[in-house]
């Protein structure tokens, strides 16, 4: 016996932090229809942020840099869509196309925001605030109110397995971190250069961990950031351990989990640390953290400093990138040392 939404398409958003804020909305929605299916149309780099979440019963995995990129991959997409017969969708992603997609799988009942010109392929299009834009959680979490639902919980949800804590301390160990150790973790990726605080400026807060708290560093990261952690490890005098490109999502969860302290950008692993109830110093520059700050219970603080330059700042020619510049190594350390006060140090 299904609830009155019947069996629900979730169709989310495409980066790994923006994924992290939808799962609020996801806990709200199965907690008011309990009885119902709930699948997740989902972008293939984010699928490790949902995989093992216990309010959802399927991801379904939209390609569209790949599979799905073709009028023939939509196509296909849209069919195997109209035989799950779902009916209800939840289109928390702006895009056109999601829209349309969903309009064409013949789901009945679509509700989302009136964005991209998409108004006619909606069902139930939920108005936007003329007031100052809420953070992303509160903007899922008002598509799931305006349908009649209590969304009242705002904590992120991100789960791992024993067997992710395990590889991870297999390979803290293997790296010499024991168990004991005061660890840190720098996270100094962003998926654009101006979200990046001064690799040098990580370099020099690595060695004043090392230094004056006798911590252990780990630099944190994709696979993508490999580069950017060895410029950072190559200009310090001590010697982090590098995760970046080492770890599944998972297991990076689990690694945060056990650190004492992350100082990150404003990306993916900021989250994720968040959603793991570590400590977290977020460092901002171009976005706001009013808008995909962290959010919800959880122990972290934000340093930002951009009084001169509009905000979200997509400026890639910005040769000072001062907003970020401006944030000093200093601070950042005072700031993750009164975090650390509950913790031995030597």
């Amino acid at each position: 016996m299904t609830s009155a939404m019947g069996r629900i398409l979730i169709v989310n958003v495409n980066w790994i932090g923006d994924v992290i804020f939808s799962t609020p909305f996801i806990k709200a929605v199965r907690q008011a229809h309990p009885d119902s299916y709930v699948a997740c149309l989902l972008h293939p780099r984010c699928v490790e942020i949902l995989k093992d979440n216990p309010r959802i019963d399927e991801i379904i995995v939209y390609d569209e840099e790949g599979a799905h990129r073709s009028l023939l991959g939509k196509l296909k997409l849209i069919i195997n869509l109209k035989k799950k017969k779902f009916d209800t969708a939840f289109i928390l992603h702006r895009s056109f196309t999601k829209a349309l997609i969903t309009f064409l799988a013949g789901i009945k009942e679509r509700i989302g925001y009136p964005t991209k010109h998409r108004s006619v392929f909606l069902t139930k299009a939920v108005e936007i605030s003329d007031e100052e834009a809420p953070h992303k959680v509160e903007y899922f979490l008002n598509l799931a109110r305006a349908s009649g639902i209590n969304a009242r919980d705002i904590a992120y949800e991100f789960f791992i397995k024993d067997s992710d804590r395990q590889r991870a301390s297999q390979f803290l160990k293997e790296n010499g971190v024991l168990d004991k150790d005061l660890l840190v973790a720098l996270c100094p990726g962003g998926n654009w250069g101006m979200k990046r605080w001064p690799k040098e400026n990580f370099a020099k807060l690595g060695d004043l961990f090392i230094e004056k708290l006798g911590a252990k560093v780990v630099i944190s990261g994709a696979k993508k950031d490999i580069s950017l952690a060895e410029d950072i490890k190559k200009m310090m005098k001590g010697k982090p351990v590098i995760s970046c490109g080492k770890t599944t999502l998972k297991e990076l969860g689990a690694l945060l989990e056990r650190v004492d302290l992350a100082v990150a950008n404003d990306t993916g692993p900021m989250h994720l640390a968040v959603a793991m109830k570590t400590n977290v110093v977020a460092l901002f520059g171009p976005t706001s953290p009013r808008l995909t700050g962290p959010y919800g219970p959880g122990s972290y603080r934000v340093i930002w400093k951009n009084e001169e330059c509009d905000v979200p700042c997509y400026d890639v020619s910005c040769a000072e990138n001062r907003c970020m510049a401006l944030i000093t190594v200093e601070e950042v350390f005072k700031e993750a040392k009164s975090m650390l006060t509950r913790i031995p140090i030597p």
